[in-house]
């Protein structure tokens, strides 16, 4: 049930990272959230097999701050790399 309660959550953190965030257009509405559900049930499964209790507090700030992480990095990231990758096709497109 904790599970479920973390990929909730992260999906959430997610979810306020693609509204806090710039750049929004260069991707679309489901990434973010994505990005933190998978962060957290990676990072939750880890946790778990290598013995942290699942009720205990650490275990949560641990994987609620790896999924804010990964959800940050690729929503400030994929814009500009977009950017980049657009201008190229451009380019390409104009020869």
């Amino acid at each position: 049930m904790e599970l479920l309660f973390v990929l909730i959550a992260g999906a959430g953190v997610g979810a306020i990272a693609r509204y806090a965030l710039p750049g929004r257009q260069a991707y679309g509405v489901i990434l973010l959230p994505a990005i933190g559900v998978g962060v957290a049930a990676v990072t939750w499964s880890i946790l778990t097999w290598l013995g942290w209790p699942f009720d205990g507090g650490w275990i949560w700030v641990f994987t609620l701050a790896l999924a804010v992480l990964g959800s940050v990095l690729v929503g400030w990231m994929l814009p500009r790399r977009r950017r980049e990758s657009d201008k190229l096709s451009l380019a390409a497109a104009a020869r």
